[in-house]
């Protein structure tokens, strides 16, 4: 179990999320991983706020699963960049592949891509999750 306790803090770091920061979190159901949302909520020092949160935000988690719209996918992109600063963090979080729920990174490409976001290479955030960051076209270079 330390093992994925410092897997998750690491990776809290490293979805580029710092403290003070209000993280918002969308498509929460009961398979989410609760070591990430409680390793970001650490870093933070804040509660994670849902899609109901009514201001920006610095940061942004998706949790998206096979099977979910993938138009659907591209309008909650959007939906969550609307709300995010300048260049916060945006994170779409999938069941690895093997895993029920594993979405294929391509779908998730393919979203991001119709919602004007590029996605990068999936990154291991838990033994069961993998995180995938999206930047607006142009961002990040």
């Amino acid at each position: 179990m330390t093992l994925v306790n410092e897997t998750a803090s690491q990776n809290a770091e490293e979805f580029g999320f710092k403290p003070g920061d209000i993280v918002q979190e969308w498509l929460w159901d009961d398979d989410v991983d609760d070591s990430i949302r409680e390793k970001i909520e650490n870093l933070t020092g804040e509660d994670l706020v849902d899609e109901d949160y009514d201001s920006a935000v610095d940061g942004v988690i998706l949790w998206w699963r096979d099977g979910d719209d993938e138009d659907e996918l591209s309008d909650t992109i959007v939906d969550a960049y609307a709300v995010v600063g300048n260049d916060g963090p945006l994170w779409v979080l999938t069941p690895k592949p093997g895993r029920p729920g594993a979405a294929s990174s391509s779908t998730v490409q393919s979203a991001a891509k119709t919602a004007g976001m590029n996605a990068a290479t999936p990154l291991t955030v838990s033994p069961d999750w993998n995180g995938i960051r999206l930047r607006a076209f142009g961002k990040g270079r």
